[in-house]
């Protein structure tokens, strides 16, 4: 189905029949990726769950346009992400915080400006709000080390946020981080997202996250990587992991990946 380009109310993200393979060893091409169908609404928060090797991953770097897709379609604002869209409204939060160690926390969260010509007064100002936004305001002079691993996750956010992004990709930035600390940056990206008008495309294998994050939640199931469905959460926010709701939410899904983990 064509997309209609036109149209005011084209979504932020469609990714339409998108396949990928890699080259191994042996000769034989990987199917990672198969017909991939998958629209993301402008203002939304979606997330990609499923197991391992099922290519969350490489679905969030061809979306990046790190990667190269062998068959399919990107679109971004309802036009081909390869001839018109403005790069810099897009940002990438990776597995790790990848901050910079010789820079403090308000240089690291200012580097993202350096790259799009912000003028040195803009981008200090710009990175002490985004910081402030973080609650590190009074951070800002110290280096990573000095940091915790919470604390690191919400400079990386800020830092991604500082650019003001239309679309900010997400690869399982807060895996490492214990639970409560993990629950305390869910409420933070729910927050700013909703804050900056920020959409949100993240990867992740937690059923929890995904439930307590998304609203809408795209199962993948191995491999080759496919949609095995979309599940919309029409649950209120705040949410929190123990509450009925999502707990029930939770339960059903991980029947639906234990199901399908049986067939395989």
């Amino acid at each position: 189905m064509a997309i209609d380009t036109s149209s005011s109310a084209a979504p932020m993200l469609r990714l339409e029949r998108v396949s990928k393979w890699f080259a191994q060893r042996d000769g034989n091409p990987l199917h990672v990726l198969q017909d991939i169908d998958i629209t993301v609404e402008t203002n939304s928060i979606v997330a990609l769950l499923g197991a391992s090797g099922c290519g969350k991953s490489t679905l969030l770097n061809i979306v990046a346009g790190l990667v190269t897709p062998d068959r399919g379609r990107v679109f971004l604002e309802g036009k081909p992400a390869s001839e018109s869209f403005d790069w810099r409204a897009m940002t990438y939060m990776f597995q790790e915080d990848r901050l910079l160690p010789w820079r403090t926390a308000l240089q690291n969260v200012a580097f993202g400006l350096e790259a799009l010509n912000v003028p040195r007064a803009q981008r200090i100002e710009r990175a002490a709000q985004a910081l402030n936004m973080v609650g590190l305001d009074k951070f800002a002079s110290a280096f990573p080390h000095e940091l915790s691993g919470g604390m690191r996750s919400r400079v990386a956010l800020a830092r991604s946020l500082v650019t003001r992004p239309k679309l900010l990709l997400m690869d399982e930035p807060f895996s490492k981080l214990d639970p409560s600390i993990r629950s305390h940056m869910h409420t933070e990206v729910l927050r700013l997202a909703r804050m900056t008008s920020t959409t949100v495309l993240f990867v992740t294998h937690d059923i929890e996250e995904a439930a307590v994050l998304a609203d809408r939640i795209v199962l993948l199931q191995p491999r080759p990587g496919r949609v095995r469905e979309a599940i919309e959460v029409d649950l209120a926010h705040p949410r929190h992991a123990a509450s009925p709701d999502v707990v029930t939410c939770v339960q059903a899904i991980r029947q639906k990946m234990h199901a399908e983990a049986t067939c395989a």
